[in-house]
């Protein structure tokens, strides 16, 4: 897989709505391609060749692909209609036994007894001073 193709699939898995940062970007392509050995030249070259080529848009210090890369990019993943493979016969569905159905729970309500309610309080009566 070339770099650019690879800088291309990274962008489309990472999704971010913002752009893929470069180094975000690197480490996704590094992950995927395991045992090579990574070229960082060849990467950052890439991406200025995908920016000037239009396929890439740079935002601030993320990229992005173009809305015309992104359909051709749509337009290679579409899968092609694959000749059917001859159906064969479904196995013999076997008959399930009926479940039993889960013995009732005994329902238990406590009721609780309403509190004797309180007698407002008489307020005392003060006598008078002279």
């Amino acid at each position: 897989m070339s770099y650019k193709a690879g800088i291309i699939k990274a962008i489309t898995e990472l999704k971010d709505r913002t752009g893929s940062s470069s180094i975000a970007i690197k480490k996704h392509m590094q992950a995927a391609m395991g045992d090579k050995k990574w070229q960082n030249g060849i990467f950052l070259k890439a991406l200025k060749d995908g920016v000037a080529s239009g396929e890439f848009i740079k935002v601030k210090a993320s990229y992005k692909l173009s809305p015309a890369a992104k359909t051709a990019a749509k337009k290679k993943s579409a899968p092609k209609p694959k000749k059917a493979a001859p159906k064969k016969k479904a196995a013999p569905k076997k008959k399930t036994a009926p479940k039993k159905k889960a013995a009732p729970k005994k329902k238990t309500a406590t009721k609780k007894k309403a509190a004797p309610k309180k007698k407002a309080a008489t307020k005392k009566k003060t006598a008078e001073k002279k």
